[in-house]
Protein backbone atom coordinates (compact mmCIF):
# COMPACT_ATOMS: atom_id res chain seq x y z
CA UNK A 1 0.00 0.00 0.00
CA UNK A 2 1.69 3.43 -1.26
CA UNK A 3 1.33 6.00 1.05
CA UNK A 4 -1.08 9.32 0.01
CA UNK A 5 0.28 12.87 -0.06
CA UNK A 6 -0.81 13.41 3.24
CA UNK A 7 0.84 10.83 4.72
CA UNK A 8 4.11 11.89 3.30
CA UNK A 9 3.91 15.30 4.15
CA UNK A 10 3.34 14.29 8.10
CA UNK A 11 6.36 11.84 7.67
CA UNK A 12 8.61 14.37 5.97
CA UNK A 13 7.61 16.74 9.00
CA UNK A 14 8.18 14.42 11.67
CA UNK A 15 11.93 13.71 10.01
CA UNK A 16 12.17 17.39 10.03
CA UNK A 17 11.69 18.22 13.29
CA UNK A 18 13.69 14.57 14.12
CA UNK A 19 16.56 16.28 12.34
CA UNK A 20 16.20 19.97 13.47
CA UNK A 21 16.27 18.45 17.08
CA UNK A 22 19.71 16.76 16.32
CA UNK A 23 20.89 19.59 14.43
CA UNK A 24 20.38 22.40 17.33
CA UNK A 25 21.48 19.63 20.04
CA UNK A 26 25.07 19.75 17.93
CA UNK A 27 25.07 23.62 17.58
CA UNK A 28 25.49 22.69 13.82
CA UNK A 29 22.27 25.08 12.37
CA UNK A 30 22.75 28.36 10.75
CA UNK A 31 21.65 31.44 13.02
CA UNK A 32 18.30 32.22 13.18
CA UNK A 33 16.62 29.33 11.60
CA UNK A 34 13.57 28.48 12.96
CA UNK A 35 11.97 25.21 13.15
CA UNK A 36 9.50 26.57 10.20
CA UNK A 37 12.18 27.27 8.44
CA UNK A 38 14.21 24.08 8.50
CA UNK A 39 11.28 22.51 7.57
CA UNK A 40 10.31 24.54 4.55
CA UNK A 41 13.92 23.83 3.35
CA UNK A 42 13.72 20.22 3.76
CA UNK A 43 10.15 19.48 2.27
CA UNK A 44 10.07 18.67 -1.72
CA UNK A 45 8.55 21.06 -4.09
CA UNK A 46 5.86 18.54 -4.60
CA UNK A 47 4.52 18.18 -1.03
CA UNK A 48 4.95 21.29 -0.39
CA UNK A 49 0.76 22.30 -1.29
CA UNK A 50 0.01 20.15 1.36
CA UNK A 51 2.21 22.02 4.24
CA UNK A 52 0.60 24.53 6.56
CA UNK A 53 1.61 25.67 9.53
CA UNK A 54 -1.34 24.49 11.31
CA UNK A 55 -0.15 20.71 9.74
CA UNK A 56 3.42 21.03 11.51
CA UNK A 57 2.28 22.37 14.74
CA UNK A 58 0.10 19.18 15.09
CA UNK A 59 3.04 16.69 13.89
CA UNK A 60 5.30 19.16 16.63
CA UNK A 61 2.70 18.80 19.39
CA UNK A 62 2.01 15.24 18.84
CA UNK A 63 5.46 14.07 18.47
CA UNK A 64 6.74 16.59 21.50
CA UNK A 65 3.74 15.03 23.87
CA UNK A 66 4.40 11.52 22.81
CA UNK A 67 8.01 11.33 23.63
CA UNK A 68 7.68 12.85 26.80
CA UNK A 69 5.47 10.36 28.10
Amino acid sequence: MALNTKEKTIALISNGIAIYSLYQKQGSLPENITMFDFILKVIPDDIKPELSADLIDEVFEYVSTTHSS
